[in-house]
């Protein structure tokens, strides 16, 4: 790995965005190839993209391209499926989404590539389970968004309340990315002060309601969202490729459990580095093992 070379796979509105995040950071990413069902769609988005070289930060090579092109690709981001539609669950969409995904993974594997997946496709975990079975990459190559999303919009919320920046106050939302995850708030802590000392229980459980379903609300008012995923998309690139060993709740494969799901992770230049071993109190210890069993249930709902 050492091209620092992209590929994004889906240029609608979050692989799009993704790309358009990334020329407007200073990153160490070198190149981005775009593909996507609709190869116009993707050439287009890189004629737009490349348009903006002369006066953005960071000069990105970006191009159109194939599954062919992921030989030597250091990290392939999957933004591609059927989207989320008003009213529609994330596990809705799992059928159609892991037929997509197993003819797209069959088609990159071929071209020889080694590197990393992140996949950002809903529903994520299940995705990210099944990118690992049908690549055959090491456990610590593939990741998923996570709950990094979740619980980026957690900080936000909570740091609302206590009238302080999100980037100082600690907290994460685990599990499923979906309606079954929860909030660790026995862990969470602004500079070292509880949380839970400073936010009435009524309060909580307001935060983990608004940060549960805020995905919907917003689906609901624009159609799709986009800017908050591609921004957190690109700090978990930017983990692996400047080799950060930052911890983040991204989507990993969990061995005990047989399963993918958002937990607090070290993610470097390798990819998973490793998975914290946190103590939870015992309600959140049974919430978890809920939403390990709602995606365990959904994992073996599919007939393959």
């Amino acid at each position: 790995m050492d091209n620092n070379k992209i590929m994004i796979v889906g240029t609608g509105n979050v692989g799009a965005s993704i790309a358009y995040g990334i020329m407007n950071q200073r990153t160490t990413i070198n190149e981005i190839i775009l593909t996507d069902i609709i190869a116009k769609d993707a050439e287009g988005e890189a004629m737009d993209l490349r348009d903006a070289l002369a006066v953005a930060p960071s000069y990105v090579k970006v191009r159109n391209g194939t599954y062919k092109d992921a030989h030597d690709c250091d990290v392939i981001v999957i933004t591609a499926g059927a989207a989320q539609k008003p009213g529609e669950t994330r596990m809705e969409l799992l059928k159609k989404n892991v037929n997509i995904l197993q003819g797209m993974i069959e088609q990159i594997m071929d071209s020889g590539f080694n590197g990393i997946f992140l996949v950002v496709t809903n529903p994520m975990d299940v995705l990210t389970y099944y990118t690992y079975k049908f690549s055959g990459l090491p456990a610590e190559k593939v990741i998923g968004s996570g709950t990094v999303l979740d619980s980026a919009r957690l900080r936000t919320r909570i740091a609302g309340y206590l009238n302080v920046n999100p980037k100082s106050v600690h907290a994460y939302q685990v599990g499923e990315h979906g309606d079954s995850e929860l909030t660790l708030w026995s862990l969470a802590d602004l500079g070292g002060q509880p949380v839970t000392k400073l936010l009435d229980k009524t309060i909580r459980t307001d935060i983990s309601d608004f940060v549960r379903n805020e995905a919907y609300d917003i689906i609901e008012k624009k159609g799709a969202t986009y800017y908050g995923i591609a921004t957190c998309v690109i700090d978990i690139l930017n983990c692996i490729f400047n080799d950060e060993l930052r911890v983040l709740p991204v989507s990993s494969y969990d061995h005990f459990s047989d399963t993918s799901f958002g937990w607090p992770t070290v993610i470097g230049r390798t990819g998973i580095i490793r998975r914290l071993d946190l103590k939870l109190s015992e309600a959140e210890g049974i919430a978890l093992q809920k939403s390990i069993n709602t995606l365990k249930k959904a994992i073996s709902s599919v007939k393959l």
